[in-house]
């Protein structure tokens, strides 16, 4: 952990870490420093602020879960993800849902060798427009990661060859679940309207 240096009176740290005297500062790099670093405190005020109700929301939901299982002679184990939670006058909407991290091993490669099989039977006398198409679902993202929601996708094609369901039960012995993450989103209903609109808790989306 790096060390808090003090820094005295009638100076400023520069980005290099040097004391500079204010003196020396011009005006106009003064009031910038003081702009941001004062919305940068209030801003993570506010991070915090969002992380304790994250925390407490869960913790409430979950404990309202139980209750309401407990009604019924059950115990709720586990985790209580993608929960709808309705306010009586359905003016408001909670979402509680989880969402997995997934990603593939070793089995996706012969999953793979045998849709190109397919591709190449069926190609032989069509465009080469079909296979690039089925091929742009193994194209990996911008950090080099396969997208396993095309990859899963393909799961969804009413195709018979053997090869290709041969394909497909590989796909889904390859999927490795490596964690998962909570999220709760509110809505609120956009007049006399089935249609709700989200509350946003996002800096970006308010």
């Amino acid at each position: 952990m790096t060390a808090q240096i003090d820094i005295p009176n009638g100076y400023r740290k520069d980005a290099k870490g040097n004391l500079v005297p204010v003196d020396r500062i011009k005006p106009v790099d003064q009031l910038r420093d003081d702009l941001v670093l004062a919305l940068v405190k209030r801003g993570a005020s506010l991070s915090k602020s969002l992380a304790d109700f994250k925390a407490a929301a869960f913790s409430e939901i979950d404990t309202f879960v139980e209750q309401s299982a407990a009604e019924y002679g059950a115990k709720h184990g586990g985790k209580k993800g993608n929960i709808s939670l309705l306010s009586f006058d359905g003016r408001y909407k909670i979402l509680v849902a989880i969402q997995d991290s997934i990603t593939f091993d070793e089995r996706l490669v012969a999953a793979k060798a045998l849709i190109d099989e397919c591709l190449k039977d069926w190609t032989a006398d069509a465009r080469s427009e079909v296979a690039t198409i089925v091929q742009d679902v193994f194209r990996v993202d911008k950090a080099g990661n396969i997208r396993p929601a095309q990859v899963l996708s393909l799961r969804r094609l009413d195709i018979a060859d053997k090869r290709w369901l041969r394909a497909m039960d590989a796909i889904s012995d390859a999927v490795q679940v490596t964690g998962s993450k909570s999220y709760i989103r509110m809505y609120e209903r956009v007049g006399q309207t089935d249609q709700y609109k989200p509350i946003s808790l996002d800096i970006a989306g308010v």
